[in-house]
């Protein structure tokens, strides 16, 4: 397998050679700044490293590392270049061997396994980050050399640079939408469909009436209820604190429902068998059992309570917000402004549920999930 996933460097290595042949046959020049002109220097590299792959294959983790800053050296002159007004076919088969070099080097890197806890969690966070730089160049590269017009798509340069150009608005509107009614929303959501999922454990016969209740308001669509939560609540940020509350409650109450169930009959006995009442079993038996199934639901709703604010604000709202922005922008058809608000609407997304993760492995480190083989 090892060898099959080595050839990705010889393929490199032709397709570098293409490049090389192209160029000579009178393709667009390759300049870097303080290197000679031409595709000498870029090629010589993907060239070297694919001839190298091929010949001694990834046998260590510094191997890894040398490949991957060669690679991200080749994209850096790549990225230089399409700027520049190359992407003709030598430019393209350079990007390819870009690619093979760049796949394998990610492939070796995910399967690098430690001991040491530090360094395996430096190995997880490499990978993804490395892909997701790769899917930024080929962006930045294909809409660039291809010419796409920024209205449809624009490239994550311009993207950035208007990120960075309008933070005091990215703010202001990331302070309506997240620290105010998606957070309200969400804590409200959760916690109302918590306890009332506890009441239902307490009265079964709640389960045959509120469950199909619960089901039925979960699949009330939000454009339905977003513009009725306005007009009863107004344009400001409580309405989408209640579309966010209508729809984190129902996976909660399910989740919490379903893990309330989750104890094994032998543990109940055991308890019911030293007089143990109602509240003591839940409180010392079956919360414990059910919080795997209410992080899911916390994890789960970290991002529909995102998504339902943001929508909400497209149906009115003061002159901020995230969904404001994004449907202003859009009808003026400054589209960077628009994925800037994706952008920081999906790094807030992102940390939410990442810190509810880091959250549920502090509170469920006995789970199977998480234990680690000796």
């Amino acid at each position: 397998m090892t060898a099959r996933r080595d050839r990705l460097g010889l393929a490199a290595l032709g397709l570098a050679a293409l490049a090389l042949l192209l160029d000579a046959l009178g393709e667009p020049g390759f300049r870097v700044v303080g290197a000679a002109p031409g595709w000498g220097l870029p090629i010589a590299l993907v060239g070297g490293l694919g001839a190298w792959l091929g010949w001694r294959g990834l046998r260590a983790f510094r191997d890894i590392v040398v490949l991957l800053g060669g690679v991200a050296l080749a994209a850096s002159c790549a990225w230089v270049a399409v700027h520049g007004g190359a992407a003709g076919g030598g430019f393209w088969a350079f990007v390819l061997a870009i690619w093979a070099l760049a796949w394998r080097a990610i492939d070796a890197l995910a399967g690098q396994r430690s001991l040491d806890r530090n360094r395996q969690r430096a190995i997880d966070l490499l990978v993804p980050a490395a892909f997701g730089l790769w899917l930024v160049f080929l962006w930045e590269v294909l809409v660039t050399g291809f010419a796409v017009p920024q209205v449809l798509l624009p490239p994550p340069s311009a993207i950035a640079e208007r990120l960075l150009g309008s933070l005091p608005v990215l703010w202001a509107d990331f302070r309506q939408t997240f620290l105010k009614a998606v957070l309200a929303g969400y804590a409200l959501g959760c916690g109302a469909g918590f306890l009332v999922a506890v009441l239902v454990d307490r009265v079964p016969f709640l389960q045959r009436g509120l469950l199909p209740l619960g089901n039925f308001a979960s699949a009330l669509p939000i454009v339905g209820v977003a513009p009725i939560m306005v007009m009863w609540l107004g344009f400001d940020w409580p309405s989408k604190a209640a579309v966010a509350v209508i729809m984190t409650f129902f996976p909660m109450l399910t989740n919490t429902v379903a893990g309330l169930g989750a104890a094994q009959r032998i543990d109940l006995e055991l308890l019911q068998s030293y007089g143990a009442g109602y509240w003591q079993t839940l409180v010392k038996l079956r919360l414990p059992a059910a919080l795997p199934f209410i992080f899911n639901a916390l994890k789960i709703n970290s991002t529909l309570a995102l998504i339902g604010a943001i929508v909400a604000e497209f149906f009115g709202t003061p002159t901020v917000g995230m969904g404001f922005r994004i449907s202003t922008e859009v009808g003026r058809m400054s589209l960077d402004m628009v994925w800037a608000e994706i952008v920081v609407a999906a790094l807030a997304g992102s940390a939410f549920f990442g810190i509810i993760a880091l959250a549920e492995k502090s509170f469920t480190f006995w789970h199977p999930s998480y234990r680690r083989r000796a």
